[in-house]
C-alpha cells in the first residue's frame, strides 16, 4: 500500500473535518479517537502529532465555526447600502447567530465534560464579535435609530448577559421561561441602544403579536 504524504495543514484539516462528520453522525460522546483514525486509515501517532485529545479537536471545530460566524458578521457589517437595523436583523433574527452547523457545535459544547471549553468559547465569541456589532451600532447612531455613547462596551455587556442567561445548557429553564427571558433581553437591548420599542422584534418573531409597539 502506497503511503500518502500530505502537507501538515492539509492533514490537520482532514482530521478536523473527519471528526466533525463523525461527531454529527454518532454523537460527540460516543465517537472515540480510534473511530476517527480508523475512518481516515491513518496511524494513531498521526492523530497525536496534531492533537492531544478528542477535546482538542472539538476546540479546533469551535475555532473554525467561530471564524465562519465572525466572517459572516463582518460581511454583513460591511454592506454599503444596508441600514443598521436591517444588519442587526440579518445577524440576530431568531436570537441565534450562525447556521445549522454552528447549532450542532453548540450542542456538543453543552455536554458536561465540555463545560470549560464552553465557557472559553462564550468569552471568545463576545470578544471577537463585539467590535463588529459595535460598528453596526455606530452606524445606527449616525442614522438616528440608536443613541448610545459607548457602543463597544454596551454590546459586550448585552452580549455577555444574553449568552449566559438564555443558554439552555447552563440553566434548567422550561421553553416558556426561555421565551420570556428572550423577550426581556429584547427590551433591554432596545433600551440600552436607545432604539425604538419593538424594533428588535425580529429576535422573537413568534411573540411579535404580544408586543406593544
Amino acid at each position: 500500500m502506497v503511503r500518502v504524504v500530505k502537507a501538515p495543514e492539509e492533514r490537520r484539516l482532514e482530521i478536523v473535518e473527519t471528526a466533525e462528520r463523525l461527531f454529527r453522525e454518532f454523537g460527540y460522546a460516543k465517537c472515540s479517537v480510534d473511530m476517527i483514525i480508523r475512518d481516515m486509515g491513518v496511524a494513531k501517532g498521526t492523530f497525536y502529532y496534531y492533537f492531544r485529545s478528542k477535546e482538542d479537536i472539538l476546540q479546533a471545530i469551535v475555532d473554525k465555526t467561530l471564524d465562519q460566524i465572525v466572517g459572516m458578521a463582518e460581511q454583513v457589517a460591511g454592506l454599503p447600502e444596508t441600514a443598521a437595523l436591517e444588519k442587526m436583523e440579518m445577524l440576530l433574527a431568531g436570537s441565534h447567530m450562525g447556521d445549522e452547523e454552528s447549532l450542532e457545535v453548540a450542542e456538543m459544547l453543552h455536554l458536561p465534560e465540555n463545560r470549560a471549553l464552553h465557557e472559553l468559547t462564550n468569552i471568545q465569541t463576545v470578544l471577537r464579535l463585539s467590535p463588529t456589532l459595535a460598528r453596526i451600532v455606530e452606524q445606527g447612531n449616525r442614522e438616528g435609530v440608536f443613541a448610545t455613547e459607548r457602543p463597544l462596551e454596551t454590546i459586550q455587556f448585552l452580549f455577555t448577559g444574553a449568552q449566559f442567561l438564555t443558554d439552555g445548557g447552563l440553566f434548567d429553564f422550561s421553553e416558556e421561561e426561555v421565551r420570556t427571558r428572550r423577550l426581556v433581553t429584547q427590551e433591554i437591548i432596545e433600551k440600552a441602544l436607545g432604539a425604538r420599542k419593538g424594533s428588535f422584534g425580529f429576535m422573537n418573531p413568534d411573540s411579535r403579536g404580544d408586543q406593544k409597539v
